[in-house]
């Protein structure tokens, strides 16, 4: 008897297996007309049609271009790593690291005009967004060979300077974890190793207008695992403790004083924001796990006192939610709008026969919410701005998977009113696969 398939490689976890190039969307509603860019997001899709883990699997890129009130095209195009087209692995026999030899397939972001598809174990891989080669792949990225550890799939570009803030994390020798800032041209000026005692899996950070805040909590590497390749080679360590660190901005090469805080773990902060470099105060808005890999994550606020040494955790709600975001121009200032998006996952399932979206107003701690109909699914939603007012109107953007037709649609909300249906659905020629992030990206 044929055993049933693996959860992250069944239904719409699985695969496609063609790239396409269509063009003239269905539009049901009416497309925003000040949308002119793309909308694209990226996630694991194992070329073998096989993955021991969710995590692994190639990374395809999925876009749609909006213009002028249309849907003009929809693409789709593997990432063309070493790893996808030669086999190469991030170890050769020796012990040797290749950084290029990662899966490209967690998030795509822009910056100086370059545009990275992201996994954290690897370099960036650069790609193509000029006319007819959209979402093709140029190659690996290494800031003129200045970037010698892999990349964070979540770097960070500070709304007021325009830097990308990044880190590396990994391997089996120190340093575990580098700093990296790239200022507003592309150019990598700060790489900083900090001092961690082991490897912990470090998916994500805090940026605010005076700090860094790096989160080291205890999943830690497990060497044995990785060596056999079948699984994600981290493991819940609760002893291993929890903790914040946080560095100034102004001095990137100085201390990193580090704060505790209860054992639990963080894929997604929603934003982070200080009071001042004076003040001491830093608040944190985060997905919280209370144990890793067995709970679903809610969101929760920290409260950093540098002065007292002290984080006061509070939890904000109780839904289960995901994939947190706010408007990138405000990444790092206070945003008084976050939203989630609430789903199953293979790995953690929250028991809901509905997925839906959140928007929460982190002032007044009401929330808004965007229920779909049962059968269709919701991805991660990206915010794309409708002026030049951060935090001003909006929409959030996410494919959506409809069980009925097993097919997806790019659905788009008005932000300030998501209880609302939306304002345009986009209807794609195929189903998009469950993935990770994306960004909109507005033509430059």
């Amino acid at each position: 008897m044929n055993n049933p398939p693996v959860p992250h490689l069944a239904k719409n976890y699985a695969p496609v297996m063609d790239e396409m190039s269509v063009q003239d969307l269905e539009v049901t509603g009416a497309i925003p007309p000040e949308l002119t860019g793309w909308y694209v997001r990226n996630g694991p899709n194992p070329q073998d049609v096989d993955s021991p883990h969710w995590f692994f699997g190639d990374g395809m890129v999925h876009g749609v271009r909006l213009e002028g009130g249309r849907a003009t095209s929809y693409r789709n195009r593997w990432v063309r790593t070493t790893k996808f087209t030669d086999g190469k692995t991030s170890y050769d026999a020796d012990g040797n690291e290749d950084l290029a030899a990662g899966s490209a397939n967690t998030h795509v972001v822009r910056h100086a005009g370059r545009t990275f598809a992201l996994v954290e174990g690897s370099l960036p891989y650069e790609l193509d967004l000029r006319p007819g080669r959209e979402l093709d792949t140029i190659g690996p990225y290494d800031f003129g060979g200045r970037l010698h550890t892999a990349m964070t799939a979540h770097p960070k570009i500070c709304p007021i300077t325009g830097e990308l803030h990044f880190f590396g994390y990994g391997g089996f020798k120190p340093p575990f974890l580098t700093y990296h800032r790239a200022d507003a041209s592309g150019a990598l000026t700060v790489s900083r190793p900090i001092d961690v005692p082991a490897h912990t899996m470090m998916h994500d950070f805090h940026l605010t207008t005076n700090y860094v805040v790096f989160m080291d909590l205890p999943v830690v590497f497990d060497q044995e695992t990785a060596i056999r390749g079948d699984d994600l080679p981290y493991k819940w360590r609760p002893t291993y403790g929890a903790r914040l660190g946080v560095l100034r901005r102004n001095d990137p090469f100085g201390a990193v004083r580090w704060l505790p805080i209860e054992p639990c773990y963080v894929f997604h902060p929603m934003n982070a924001f200080d009071e001042g470099p004076d003040s001491g105060r830093i608040v944190m808005y985060v997905a919280r796990y209370p144990v890793y890999n067995e709970t679903h994550a809610t969101l929760w606020r920290w409260e950093l006192n540098l002065n007292s040494g002290k984080v006061t955790e509070v939890q904000i709600d109780d839904t289960p939610c995901e994939f947190p975001r706010v408007d990138d121009r405000l990444a790092g200032v206070d945003s008084r709008f976050g939203h989630v998006t609430v789903s199953d996952t293979p790995n953690i399932g929250t028991g809901l026969h509905h997925s839906y979206l959140v928007r929460y107003d982190l002032q007044t701690g009401n929330a808004m919410r965007h229920e779909l109909p049962a059968g269709r699914i919701a991805n991660e939603a990206s915010f794309a701005a409708a002026d030049g007012t951060p935090g001003g109107p909006g929409w959030l953007l996410s494919f959506v998977y409809d069980a009925s037709t097993d097919k997806s649609d790019l659905m788009i909300l008005d932000a300030q009113n998501v209880v609302a249906p939306p304002v345009a659905t986009i209807h794609l020629p195929r189903r998009v696969p469950f993935g990770f992030h994306g960004n909109w990206l507005p033509d430059e």
